[in-house]
């Protein structure tokens, strides 16, 4: 199946404890159907210290599923992804402006 959403998306939360929040994904994993979002779903991971870092207790960002999530377009509002093809390349589309995702 074709993916509706991809890596530099930026997106807004639409269910769990971030519910609202805006963000740009950082990594898809198709085949767990779950992305990392900048800023979402975060949690406090324990880091040993090392030469290079300071260690302590550091925020980390989680994956989150994909079907809590909706791209956002142009208005700033979630949207659903749609596909169609312009002359001989499949695009993406908003389906609320018709707008071409990416180009």
């Amino acid at each position: 199946m074709a993916a509706k959403l991809k890596k530099g998306d930026s997106v807004i939360v639409l269910a769990g404890k971030d519910k609202g929040q805006k963000g740009t994904i950082t990594s898809v994993d198709p085949k767990s159907g779950k992305a990392v979002v900048e800023g979402v779903n975060m949690a406090i991971r324990h880091t040993r210290q090392s030469q290079t870092s300071q260690g302590g207790r550091l925020p980390k960002a989680m994956p989150i599923d994909l079907s809590n999530l909706a791209i956002v377009d142009k208005n700033g509002k979630p949207t659903r992804v749609g596909f169609k093809i312009e002359g001989d390349k499949k695009v993406r589309f908003a389906k609320t402006t018709g707008d071409v995702i990416d180009a």
